[in-house]
Order: C-alpha cells, then structure tokens, then sequence
C-alpha cells in the first residue's frame, strides 16, 4: 500500500502477556469494577482442573463466580442465548473466556447479549451489536484463533447449516490475558491444527488487499514465530519457550487478523465447519496451500517475503522462485506437524462441491481482501484440488 494511505489499528483494550500471567485473573477482574465474574468454557477444559483453578482464584480474592461449562467445539448460535440469560439471572458483572476460540468467542457474544434482551441473531452480520456490552476478559489456553484480540464471535447456523459471525468493535475484549503455561497440555493434534490456524491469520492478514504498513509488522512476524516453534510445540509440547513463541505468534496473528482481515482460506473453510462440522483449525489447514498457489501470482512480492522469513534460502532466486518457496515452507510445516487431511479423508463428497461453493461465495469480506478474484469456478477448482 502508498504510505500516504490512511489506516486504523485496533485490538483489545489491554493485553497482558506472559508466564504466570493467569494468577492474576482477580487483579483483572477488579480493575474492570467486577464482583461477580461469569466464566466460559467447555467442559474438557473445566475437567482438567482449570475450572478449579481458576475458582480458587478468584474465591482466595473473595470473587463469587458463576461457571458455564457446556461449550463445545464449533458452537450453535443458541449457546449464545442460553448463557446471556443465566448471565442476566445471576446478575453478573464481568465475563471471563477461557479456552479455544470457541469458548471466547461464546463468551463475547453472551456479554454482548446480557445487558438487554435482543436475540443473538440479530447481531449477525457487520456493526449489529447496538452497543457495549458486560466488560470481558479473555484468556486463550491454545494457540490458534487470536479471538481475545478480534472484534468477532463465529457461530454454527444449525437451522441453516451454515457458519455466521457477530462483527462488531464493541465485542474487543477489554482485558486479553495471555498465559503460555496453560497451553502445555495441550494435545500435538489439536497443537498443530490450531498453530496453523494462527498461521493461517497471519499469512491471510499479511496479504489482504486491507494490509497496512502496521498490520504488515504484527502478520510477518507472527508468520516468524509460528514457523520457528510449531514444530517444537507439537512434537515436544512441554517446552515452554516454544510455547510462549507460539501464543505471541497467535497474538500478533490475532492483531493481524483484527486490522486487515482474512481472505479466500476462510470464506472456503465455512462451509465445511458449517455442514459438515470440520474444525476451524483443520478446514483451513486443508486449504491453505490450495488456495496460496492460486493466490500466488498476485502477491509475488509478499510471498517471497514470507519465504525469507521462513528461513528459505531465496537470495539469489527469481522473485517468483523465492514465492514459491512459501508454498513449498508451508507445506512442510504442515507435513511435519502431522496433518495429512484431505477433503476426501474429511468425508468431503465431490458431489457437494458446487453447493459448498456457492455457500463460500457468500461469504464475501474475505472474498473482497482476497489478493485475486475468485469466481465460483475456481472456488470448485481449489475443493478440487484440496480433494
């Protein structure tokens, strides 16, 4: 972009980053005048010990809390609803996300919803949230989605079928709460799945035809972090550094994702998650190489960037050479993290695909900062391909 070109930067109000940084949830809790916190989180998670952790918390601190445990991966709108009204029930005043992207973006939409009496779907859609919500407190125990730094919460359409999101500045976490010690048990197979979701954010926000010089910084380096520690993360998970690099990775992929948005991975991925239940993560793992080939001859220049970066040894490459080794880096990020999903292994039909591309057509704001046009014929082409 011209430098002369004018541009925003926006995230959550306040992160706090590092080792321990959990333990002092109450302190956040109080800084936003909560005395009565509503946590989300699913119930693997609440099972391990962080529901109990976090209770004894905030009880040490004379915080009564309400806990909703009964969020699942790839959650209904209704969840929405349901935990707004015990919110509103229990007259709650501050709500804390812990978990995957699912738990936090269930817990903006609940604080959006608890101060009136509107139905979640009628947030759905681009600056249909009326107003601030309860104040909100995220804390992600992976590293993948960046949901405590973005304005969105992504819901399953189960009546429909299909994926849709609130997008609105007023679901920016107040309080972003980063602690890399709680994302050490997490399993390689879902490290890897949401590692190259975070990934993903950066190299889609890096890209965006909505990229500014400032949102360029936090993307390439996200792209530097989670290509350096991935690996580490999944295969030797409890190493610490390689997971503190990893959730500043997701961060600053996060941040990436907020400024610039993401383009053509994410509105193919929807369908998936949305018919077919595919984790987020994993559907645009799948993808992404599919759809960074057919992007690549638009944004040469960026891609050798993001080559060299990755550590490719590109200085006495053509410019479209050293684009290539990105493509060829990511694909063996991807192998070496041991994801060797398909379409087909996912129990994807060809037989769907002219529908599923049609449903992907719709979801056009990726589709509008997408470096290359795409039209539905090369929608299918990349199912295809992906197959």
């Amino acid at each position: 972009m011209r430098m002369t070109d004018l541009f925003t930067f926006r995230g959550a109000k306040k992160i706090i980053f590092g080792r321990g940084a959990f333990e002092g949830i109450a302190g956040a809790v109080g800084e936003l005048g909560g005395t009565k916190p509503f946590i989300v989180m699913d119930g693997t998670l609440a099972r391990s010990g962080t529901a109990a952790r976090t209770a004894e918390l905030l009880d040490g601190n004379g915080l009564e809390h309400v806990l909703f445990d009964r969020v699942v991966g790839e959650p209904p709108l209704e969840i929405a609803d349901e935990g707004a009204q015990l919110i509103r029930d229990a007259n709650a005043d501050v709500v804390i996300g812990i978990g995957g992207g699912s738990a936090m973006d269930a817990a903006k939409a609940m604080a959006a919803l608890a101060r009136g009496k509107d139905r979640a779907e009628q947030y759905l859609g681009l600056d249909r949230v009326p107003g601030p919500g309860l104040p909100t407190i995220m804390v992600p125990t992976t590293a993948g989605t960046g949901s405590e730094v973005t304005f969105t919460a992504v819901f399953i359409r189960n009546d429909l079928r299909k994926k849709e999101g609130m997008n609105s500045p007023f679901l920016y976490p107040d309080i972003a709460l980063l602690d890399p010690l709680l994302t050490l048990s997490v399993p390689p197979a879902v490290t890897a799945a949401t590692g190259i979701d975070a990934f993903c954010h950066a190299f889609e926000s890096f890209t965006s035809r909505q990229a500014s010089p400032m949102s360029e910084l936090f993307s390439l380096e996200a792209i530097r972090l989670i290509a350096e520690n991935l690996r580490t993360s999944v295969h030797n998970g409890s190493d610490a550094d390689a997971r503190e690099g990893m959730l500043l990775g997701s961060l600053y992929a996060g941040l990436g994702l907020a400024n610039a948005g993401v383009t053509a991975v994410h509105s193919l991925s929807y369908p998936l998650g949305g018919r077919y239940g595919i984790p987020h993560g994993l559907a645009n793992t799948v993808l992404l190489p599919v759809v960074m080939r057919f992007n690549l001859p638009a944004a040469l220049e960026k891609y050798a960037a993001v080559a060299e970066t990755m550590g490719e040894p590109v200085e006495d490459c053509s410019l479209r050479e050293a684009a290539m080794y990105a493509v060829d880096a990511v694909e063996e990020l991807i192998g070496d993290c041991g994801v060797d999903s398909t379409l087909e292994t996912l129990g994807i039909a060809r037989d769907d695909f002219d529908e599923i591309a049609e449903q992907a057509m719709k979801v056009s704001r990726p589709l509008e900062n997408n470096p290359r046009a795409l039209s539905p014929e090369d929608a299918i082409e990349i199912y295809n391909e992906a197959f």
